[in-house]
């Protein structure tokens, strides 16, 4: 008999947990996703968000930044998507696929080294691909880096995990002691 509880709390628990782990976005959602830049001259991190309702009905869809912040490592200026090279135009959000096979959504973004505004060299990300390059010199070596993204969950499962959890260590406490008094 003393299983039971457990296990109605367990399953309670276990219910409330997949139900907001497995939440579906709505249709139209500000997705955020942060980047990782990592090449032989230089790494960095981003972040980015945009509106999936914007996408463009194109063959291959693209959609507006919303927001976008990229630092590089031990670097204290913050590019947004006003330093892209095309602002307004760029940067864009595109549908891409990994070698791996797993979709996730890509940048197109290209801006000017703002270290040092009087060089010549200019970044470019497109998809998984970093390069940095000499604008003025077509000759000049290309070096190259590869991106990763990762989508920053939605705090809703977030929370609605946290509460399943504090709800099922509650209970379980609240058995624990009811188990005291009768001894």
């Amino acid at each position: 008999m003393k299983l039971v509880p457990k296990l109605l709390i367990t399953a309670a628990t276990l219910t409330l947990g997949f139900a907001t782990v497995d939440a579906k976005p709505a249709s139209a959602a500000i997705l955020n996703y942060t980047f990782t830049v990592d090449s032989p001259v230089t790494k960095g991190n981003g972040f980015f968000s945009f509106d999936d309702s914007t996408f463009s009905s194109d063959y291959n869809p693209e959609a507006a930044i919303k927001s976008l912040s990229f630092k590089f490592d031990g670097d204290s200026n913050v590019y947004t998507q006003k330093d892209d090279a095309n602002y307004p135009d760029f940067p864009l959000i595109f549908s891409s696929t990994s070698l791996t096979g797993k979709k996730y959504f890509a940048l197109d973004y290209q801006f000017n080294d703002k270290a040092n505004p009087s060089s010549s060299i200019s970044y470019e990300i497109i998809g998984e691909d970093f390069t940095s390059f000499s604008k003025n010199s077509p000759n000049a070596e290309l070096r190259s880096g590869t991106v990763s993204y990762r989508q920053v969950p939605e705090s809703t499962p977030l929370v609605g995990a946290l509460f399943a959890c504090s709800f099922g260590w509650m209970m379980k406490r609240k058995v624990t002691s009811r188990k005291k008094i009768k001894i």
